[in-house]
């Protein structure tokens, strides 16, 4: 089972715009180097909990949002730091996988929630139930590339 990232998001402080980059540094137990989970700046930073390092997303999730309700959104709108295609997202819960160098532990499904369909459009919230991403722990540093494959060990 393996897949590739096809975008990598981060935002900086809660009300700053996301931003994509190209590639990015991982370091475990911490997120992504930038992002403002990583800076102690999320939401939840300061509630104790897993799954919080690394949000995950499937493009086709992306895709049959659109062909269902005619919502397109974005990576930099989907509130996820990866967007990946070809892996079911889903089947990761409780595994452990690697994204390009950088090892990393499924912990639960990352569902849509209603702040997500407020920033965004009506119908977001029921188009991605079920299929809202992963939440996951990074076990290993390690840089994240566009185009690296996502692989379930």
């Amino acid at each position: 089972m393996s897949g590739t990232v096809e975008a990598i998001v981060l935002r900086g402080a809660p009300d700053s715009e996301p931003a994509t980059v190209e590639r990015v540094r991982a370091l475990a137990g911490r997120g992504l180097e930038g992002d403002r989970y990583f800076a102690g700046e999320g939401t939840f930073s300061t509630t104790p909990g897993t799954g919080r390092n690394l949000t995950l997303i499937e493009a086709e999730a992306l895709d049959a949002l659109e062909a269902s309700t005619g919502v397109r959104l974005a990576p930099l709108d989907t509130r996820r730091n990866l967007v990946t295609r070809g892996i079911g997202l889903n089947d990761l819960v409780g595994r452990r996988f690697r994204v390009g160098g950088v090892e990393c532990l499924g912990q639960r499904l990352c569902d849509p929630c209603s702040h997500l369909e407020g920033r965004t459009a009506p119908g977001v919230l029921a188009g991605l139930e079920g299929r809202g991403g992963l939440r996951a722990d990074i076990l290993t540093d390690g840089e994240i590339s566009v185009g690296d494959e996502v692989v379930a060990l």
